[in-house]
Order: C-alpha cells, then structure tokens, then sequence
C-alpha cells in the first residue's frame, strides 16, 4: 500500500514533526521502505539505526527497522545515542552504506524525527521529497533483511577522546557538563571518566521529559544551571548539550556564553597554526569577527548558508577541513569524520586552549566587543517568506547596496552588516544584525524595518539586543 506524508514534517535538512499529530509509526515504516528501496537500487545494503531518548523512540524505532527489512535492507541497531554515535557508526564501518537516527533534537518533548545518511554524505532537500514522492506511488522493493546489534558506545567515547592526544596542560582543568538529559548523558559519563582534570556532571540521566531544562544550549536560559556550577565550584568553563549531542553550549569561567561562531574562531585559530592557508567555512549568520579571525590567523573563510546539511556538503566540495553555524553544529574533517559532534568540540576546545597557551576564558575576553541581536524570527507564511526576500533583494540591487546573496540577503553598510533569509524548515523569516556601536545596531535594525515594511511585513514585538 502507498503512504503519504504530512507534507510538513518533510523538511529541507530532515523528517520532523509532532508524534501523534502528523507523525507516527506509519511514517517511521514508510520512511524505512523507500530509503532501503534508494540504498538498494544505489548499491548499498546495510543501515544502521539510532535513536535518542526521547518517549516516541522507541516505537518509531521498530518501526523503521520493520520498514527497512521489509524492503531487504540489512540493519544495524546501535541503541540509544546521540546523533553523532550515530554518524560515527556509519563513518568507522566498512559494511555500513547509510544511517538513520531517530531524534527530535532540540525540539520540544512531543516532536520527533529522523536524520539520514547516505554514503557519508548528507540526506537532503530533493532527496527527501524523493522519499515523499516513492511513498506516494508505493514504489518500493520488496525484500528480508536481517537485523543485528552492534554495540558501539565504548568505541565512540574512545574516538572522542583521541581529540586530546598528545597535548599536555590538561590535568589541572576543572570542567562542568550539563548533558540536559538528552541523549548524549552517558557518553558525558563515560568520556569525562578517560579525560584528565577534574570533571562536575549534570542531568546525564537520559530522560525524554526533560526535566531540568529544555535541551538547547543556544539559549541563554538553559543555561543557568550550568552557570550557578561554574559560580558555586569556581570552575574554569562549562559545556552543554542539545537533545541529541550535535551542538554544543559553552560557558566560560564568569559565566559568559560562547556562542558557535565565536567558538568557530577558537577552532579555527588552533587549527590554523598547524595548517594555514586551509578553508574554513561560516555560515551566513556568523559575527562577522568570525570571518576577520580566520583571515588573521592565515585561513581562507568562506561564508556558506545555514543548516548542517549544506555546511556538510559544502565541506565536501571544498575539503574544507573546518566548519560551523552559529547554531553551534561544530564541524571537524581535522583529524575527524567531518560531522557535527558536541563532544568532540568540547574535546577540541580543551586542546585548542591548551595548545594556544590561553584560558578559555582569557580567549573569551580577547574578542573584539560588537553589538548584535540573537536571531530575530517571526512568522511569515511558507507561500510568502521567499518571495518576501526575493523583493527586498530586488530593492537593494536597485539601491546599489553591498550584499551577499548566498542564503537571503546579508547587507554591508558602515554600521555593519543585516541579515534577512527565510527558514528552511520553519514558516518564519530570519533576521539577524550587528554592528561596533549600539547607535549602529539601532539603525541596521531601522533598515530591517523598512525593508519589511515595503514589502508589506513586520517583525513584531521582538527585542533588537
């Protein structure tokens, strides 16, 4: 029998939605069918699946297991874990020709979803309304996979920490870890138990309620757990975790935030001095610091769209050994897979701290002090939101502005730089600015208005700072 999707949980970079509404084992079964149907007809014959710990799991994990050898795919359970177990799950294994976890991510606690990989490259876009499209026709083989364990735990944890091989100072770090009880809580427990220096763990107990705090480390709020450790144990910074340990959150020593594009130009300076000259890769959304920082050091920066999937293959095209979002999806092809991992960034910044002769909170307070809003996002209708920035491009190509046009539109003016783009996964438009002096911020927000404005929009009620 055919199955259709709810065309709205079939998104640019993954399979995402609401577990009882327009999300369920049905789709769990379908996916596995048409995805094993593509791996087969590719060549490929074995999956391995993962899944995170939120209540759903489980179910849509047996499900997509049951989908995928019903198809004749051979499938690899490699339990509960993050993404990134995942992903290395597939990268270390010679037999492995695709992967698919089961997570909702940073999302809240009744979503779920699906990330895919194919031939260690990223699932996405048309490949995923393919998916939608064989569903819709029932146009899958038929087959009988088997099904076995691989326990792969222990192998990952060892992996991470070969981050911190050979470099020396460590011993006396005092680091904290809120794994927010998302998936990645008892890697956290077995990586901090190979990790020298002296280690304070929160919330690793997986638990799929989440109830300390919402698993998204890039917002401020989920944070203060984390903070009040540093402050109460006087440690030397914090890491944290979203819900299936792709991104990472960081705290330095005062209880400052590191945000991802700042983080990227740790990583990147590190990186740099063993390996100039090389690629690294921003995303539009990044400090414009960032791109100055790489160029300092040495590097090429490249300015790249948003979303993991597009910094993946663009990695891939460049080889780029280095990459990251502001959203904090830290990407390593440096002495690693290339995918986006939590841990392994909070393994490298441990080196690159030690490596570069400086705290992590020296390295914090060596940034340059810019203005700038977090992300700015208001609802805009999906039929509305790219046609909204196609005219505000047209205006300012007619206007003579300085802009890129990689992933909406990001505008240079003396104050500094605006970002409008249109989510890809979201019914909402994007903004973003920032700028050496608050005066200047207040006016690049003013030019986001007005643009909107003659395109019939408004931001809304949402703070500029």
């Amino acid at each position: 029998m055919s199955h259709r999707f709810d065309p709205t949980i079939l998104r640019e970079y993954d399979i995402r939605g609401v577990v009882g509404r327009d999300l369920g084992p049905a789709d769990a079964y379908a996916l596995g069918r048409c995805f094993a149907t593509v791996l087969r007809r590719g060549g490929g014959q074995k999956v391995a699946v993962g899944y995170d710990g939120r209540l759903s799991s489980p179910m849509l994990e047996a499900a997509l297991v049951e989908g995928l050898t019903a198809s004749g795919a051979d499938v690899v359970r490699v339990g509960l874990g993050p993404t990134p177990m995942l992903y290395y799950a597939e990268a270390s294994a010679d037999d492995v020709d695709g992967a698919i976890q089961i997570t909702g991510s940073h999302n809240p606690v009744d979503h779920n979803g699906f990330k895919l990989v194919l031939g260690s490259r990223p699932f996405f876009g048309p490949d995923i309304v393919r998916l939608g499209e064989m569903a819709a026709a029932a146009d899958w083989d038929e087959g009988a996979g088997g099904v076995e364990r691989r326990e792969v735990l222990e192998a990952y944890v060892a992996r991470i920490a070969e981050g911190i091989a050979g470099v020396e100072g460590l011993s006396d770090l005092r680091i904290g870890w809120d794994a927010g009880n998302g998936a990645a809580g008892q890697a956290v427990e077995r990586l901090t138990a190979r990790l020298p220096g002296e280690h304070h763990l929160l919330f690793t107990e997986i638990d799929g309620t989440f109830p300390h705090h919402h698993p998204d480390p890039t917002e401020e709020s989920n944070l203060a757990d984390l903070k009040a450790l540093i402050a109460a144990r006087k440690l030397d910074l914090g890491v944290a975790f979203d819900g299936d340990g792709d991104r990472i959150g960081v705290v330095d020593g005062l209880g400052r935030v590191i945000w991802g594009d700042q983080l990227l130009g740790i990583f990147a300076e590190d990186m740099l001095a063993r390996r100039p000259g090389a690629v690294v890769i921003g995303d539009v959304k990044a400090s414009g610091a960032l791109f100055d920082t790489i160029h300092r050091h040495g590097g090429r920066p490249l300015m790249w769209k948003s979303g993991h999937s597009h910094m993946k293959a663009k990695m891939l095209e460049t080889g780029a050994p280095l990459a990251g979002e502001t959203s904090a999806h830290i990407f390593f092809a440096d002495k690693f897979y290339g995918f986006d991992d939590g841990l392994y960034a909070a393994v490298r910044l441990m080196a690159a701290s030690a490596r570069l002769g400086r705290s992590v909170t020296q390295l914090r307070s060596e940034m340059p002090v810019l203005v700038n809003t977090r992300e700015l996002r208001f609802p805009v209708s999906e039929s509305r939101k790219f046609a909204a920035v196609a005219e505000v491009r047209g205006r300012l190509e007619a206007e003579g502005a300085r802009f890129v046009d990689i992933d909406g539109v990001r505008v240079t003016t003396p104050d500094g730089w605006w970002l409008l783009r249109a989510s890809n996964t979201q019914a909402v438009l994007v903004a973003r600015a920032e700028s050496g002096s608050a005066e200047g911020l207040e006016r690049l927000i003013a030019e986001i208005d007005r643009q909107l404005a003659a395109s019939g929009l408004r931001r809304g009620d949402q703070a500029g700072h």
